[in-house]
């Protein structure tokens, strides 16, 4: 054979190599639209599809359903322009003032991101609650309560407690990134630290208060676990305490059609919301420089303000729990704290309740695959639309994100709506599917994010030696992204074992989660029993945290 020959030959055997390895790309591409369609788009236009044929439109215009709809919408935006706001003046004080213990504050006023919701709401019970110690030693003194928690005032403020943290993290992004060299080119003419922070800093934020805001008001907006611990006594409903009433009672004819249309509302409204700080978001992108941040001087105030702010955020921050843990050593609310009352029968009722074994192995078996799921889900997606080049990459991205935006009260409904169709009905492989379709984005976001901002170089040169694209993509881009959708991971697991909207929506016998059984105990009376396994989870969730958080550092390292 003549060396022409062999030439055409193997740059024919090559070409066909490179045909089979897109091919294989091809494939995988195909796989995830697949995937994704089944696990964002099918649920979505179930939830859209019932409700625009159902015929429960008439359901949604009674007293109680417009009541809980005016509700949802004021709790959600006053919760949330209040969290953006103290958001907003913590992550400046602490990140751009010389106010003392700065690190050691900034951890603690990220806390409550650390403890459920519905958690929250227990503790503050302990504090505020009607019988609590504080309120009945001030009602001894003065005749009255101090505050009694229960009702829209009381959700409205652990809606924006829990929220705050949110709010600090999606503003100190853009607070890192804003030019030094205006904020010093304005005290160069003139202005001090606080016409600087008023006329250079807190302008250029507005876009991140924007997108905090959103986020935080379409989370809040379908939030079960506060408004059902703090609303519903004093008959406060919200859109998802009316969602969990017609599921359990079946006060109207069609359940199912109904809350799907009360979904297909909240999704309107949530798509309201993102419109509009889309086109709030449409300003140019701040550009960053290497010059130093100013850092604004308290002066004589710098005491007086960390000291203010170190109570501030102690009370809303440790002090809560504590009462929580006292409420669970404490045979029931009301009762004198003194060595005689002091008991640890909370604990062991809590830890020997029949449902509390079931829920915590449902919850960590369930929290484990929805975790290894998003880990294989999220790490292919992300790869591959950062790594490759394909028009659909954008709208592949934007799907697998999308569920963030939603809240989680329509995912439950759509899958509740897909159970029967699908034989999981009844099942806790439903819940499975619900938290894979929730939490898919945080593996993705995790790994986007590295990957979009690392050269193609290293690929490049897989290529060049004689890899695949696909295995390009394994060995080079998939490997480097592995400790980025580890620790989304991880987050999925510590998220979905404690969870609640989802789970209380979707629960059938057997598959109770943790959550659902910390809820149940509370709304049966066993308040220290609950208060006890609420102890128990924000502890070992803490203890959770602070090993990956090292296990995160020896693996930069």
């Amino acid at each position: 054979m003549s060396y022409s020959s062999r030439s055409a030959l193997s740059l024919a055997r090559f070409r066909g190599f490179e045909v089979t390895a897109v091919g294989s790309v091809t494939a995988l591409r195909v796989s995830l639209w697949i995937v994704l369609a089944f696990l964002v788009l099918l649920p979505l236009g179930a939830v859209i599809s019932l409700a625009l044929t159902g015929n429960s439109w008439h359901e949604i215009i009674n007293s109680s359903v417009l009541e809980a709809t005016f509700n949802s919408v004021v709790s959600a935006t006053v919760s949330a322009a209040l969290a953006v706001l103290f958001g907003t003046l913590l992550a400046v004080l602490l990140h751009r003032t010389d106010i003392r213990g700065a690190r050691f504050l900034r951890l603690l006023a990220l806390s409550p991101m650390l403890v459920p919701p519905f958690v929250g709401a227990i503790a503050w019970l302990s504090l505020l609650g009607p019988t609590s110690a504080l309120n009945n030693w001030w009602a001894g003194h003065f005749g009255s309560p101090l505050w009694n928690l229960y009702g829209a005032d009381g959700v409205i403020f652990l809606l924006t407690l829990h929220s705050i943290p949110i709010a600090m993290i999606i503003v100190n992004q853009t607070l890192n990134r804003i030019p030094a060299d205006l904020e010093q080119a304005a005290r160069i003419a003139g202005a001090n630290g606080i016409q600087t922070a008023l006329h250079i800093t807190i302008p250029l934020l507005w876009r991140a208060i924007t997108a905090a805001f959103t986020l935080i008001a379409v989370s809040n907006l379908a939030d079960f676990g506060i408004p059902a611990i703090i609303g519903l006594p004093e008959r406060y409903q919200t859109l998802a305490t009316t969602v969990y009433r017609y599921l359990q009672s079946a006060t109207v004819v069609d359940p199912l059609a109904t809350v799907a249309t009360i979904g297909f509302v909240l999704l309107l409204l949530a798509v309201f919301g993102l419109v509009i700080s889309f086109n709030r978001d449409s300003g140019n992108e701040l550009d960053t420089s290497n010059a130093r941040p100013a850092i604004l001087s308290l002066g004589r105030w710098r005491n007086l303000t960390s000291l203010l702010t170190a109570i501030l955020i102690l009370a809303v921050t440790i002090l809560p729990l504590c009462t929580l843990t006292v409420a669970a050593l404490l045979p029931a609310p009301g009762v004198a704290l003194t060595l005689d009352n002091i008991s640890l029968d909370g604990f062991v009722k809590a830890l020997t309740a029949p449902a509390t074994m079931t829920g915590i192995t449902n919850s960590l078996m369930l929290a484990s695959l929805a975790a290894v799921i998003c880990w294989i889900l999220g790490l292919a997606v992300g790869t591959l639309v950062t790594r490759t080049r394909a028009r659909s990459n954008r709208l592949l991205s934007t799907i697998a994100l999308l569920p963030q935006a939603v809240p989680g009260l329509i995912i439950a409904v759509a899958w509740l709506l897909l159970a029967p169709m699908l034989g999981l009905i009844n099942t806790p492989w439903i819940i499975l599917l619900a938290y894979v379709t929730a939490f898919l984005s945080l593996v993705v976001q995790a790994v986007i994010a590295p990957l979009a901002t690392t050269p193609n170089t290293a690929e490049d040169a897989a290529r060049i030696s004689g890899a695949s694209p696909l295995r390009a993509l394994w060995d080079i881009s998939c490997r480097m992204a592995i400790p980025a959708a580890t620790s989304g991971a991880i987050l999925v697991a510590l998220t979905a074992v404690r969870e609640l909207t989802l789970s209380v929506l979707l629960l059938s016998p057997g598959s109770q989660t943790l959550g659902v059984v910390i809820f149940n105990l509370h709304q049966s009376g066993n308040y220290s029993a609950s208060a006890a396994l609420s102890v128990i989870v924000t502890i070992v969730g803490l203890l959770l945290l602070t090993v990956t958080v090292r296990g995160s550092k020896s693996l930069v390292k």
